[in-house]
């Protein structure tokens, strides 16, 4: 079964399935990220999700929000509702092949999405084509640790999030941003070193 599909059937629990990591630790990184986004600033959210990001999202920034799953869009979609304030626009889109011209952005957002993305190489190299010129991505994603005892776990429970959901948790991500061709600004670990906040730029 493909992953967009997965995550259609998914996105009636997803929100149930995280709420206590999302009120525990989720939101709070969720917040830094945004903070980081100067005002007026014309920023592309992948991954956009069931929409956890919108409630963090500035007045005073433009945001597109993509996801490749009609399941979770929707969701997002009736959330954004609840923001009338907020400058939002919400499609589907899969950032393997976006309709984005090239240098659209100031900013590029995505928040645990490079952990789904089948070609995630791909999707960092579109994400690149698609900023401006030393325009800015911002990560927060999981990946695989350098310390073996942290990966015993990650490995027993990932062939069952594969699985269910197309989610790998022992991903090499920082290696996949600059594979890419991304700069990494910052690195900053937020749970041990399997949870970190990345801020790149284009070269």
């Amino acid at each position: 079964m493909k992953t967009q599909v997965k995550y259609d059937i998914f996105s009636k629990f997803y929100d149930l399935v995280e709420e206590y990591m999302e009120e525990k630790s989720f939101s709070k990184w969720r917040k830094i990220v945004w903070e980081r986004v100067p005002p007026g600033s014309k920023v592309l959210e992948i991954g956009v999700g069931t929409g956890k990001n919108i409630p963090y999202y500035p007045n005073d920034v433009e945001i597109e929000g993509i996801d490749f799953s009609q399941g979770m869009l929707e969701r997002a979609i009736s959330r954004s509702t609840k923001y009338p304030d907020k400058k939002i626009k919400l499609m589907r889109m899969d950032v393997s092949n976006m309709s984005f011209p090239e240098s659209s952005f100031d900013f590029v957002i995505a928040t645990f999405v490079f952990c789904t993305v089948p070609d995630p190489v791909l999707g960092f190299k579109e994400t690149i084509r698609v900023l401006k010129p030393h325009g800015k991505a911002i990560f927060l994603e999981h990946m695989r640790s350098n310390k073996w005892i942290y990966n015993i776990p990650l490995y027993m429970i990932n062939p069952v999030i594969k699985t269910l959901t197309g989610t790998s948790v022992i991903r090499k991500t920082k290696e996949n941003i600059l594979n890419s061709g991304f700069k990494i600004l910052e690195e900053k670990n937020l749970f041990s070193d399997i949870v970190k906040l990345l801020i790149c730029e284009k070269i």
